[in-house]
């Protein structure tokens, strides 16, 4: 009788997702592009101490030294992501975070696709508008959420 009656509470309990503000959003770009810099000086120097003529290959064409900074900061994204299970350290700031859409924790796989969509040219503007649903979200099925509005009971 007991185990039916803490069910029966276990089931009341529901997620209640709160996705982050087009403000926080935009904290949080701001905060992860101001850190990405070290991480792509320090990627370039690395680059330039193995192989000064790669160094000169990345740096000697426009497009390519934009493409790599594309891939650079994906990388920089998806690691973060992955390594913090949805977060950030601009989202770590702003106390929001990376789910599912139906709130489970995001894998590493999801977490590098989110990075990876970010290299679409004008993508950063696809967060404009209502709801604040950029494409990175929408592409793979994930939405930013704010912790302290957001209620999230894992599925065991």
């Amino acid at each position: 009788m007991e185990t039916t009656e803490q069910e029966n509470l276990l089931s009341d309990l529901e997620s209640s997702l709160v996705r982050a503000t087009a403000g926080k959003r935009l904290a949080n770009f701001i905060i992860d592009r101001i850190l990405y810099l070290p991480f792509s000086y320090a990627c370039g120097l690395l680059i330039g101490t193995l192989s000064m003529d790669f160094a000169y290959l990345l740096n000697s064409n426009k497009f390519v030294e934009i493409l790599t900074e594309f891939l650079l900061f994906a990388i920089f994204m998806g690691l973060q992501e992955a390594l913090f299970k949805g977060r950030s350290i601009g989202k770590f700031i702003t106390q929001t975070k990376a789910v599912n859409i139906d709130g489970s924790t995001i894998s590493a796989q999801t977490a590098f696709a989110r990075g990876f969509s970010r290299i679409v040219p004008f993508e950063p503007f696809s967060a404009l508008g209502d709801g604040c649903n950029p494409w990175h979200d929408r592409w793979n099925n994930t939405m930013v959420i704010d912790i302290k509005e957001s209620t999230i009971i894992e599925q065991y």
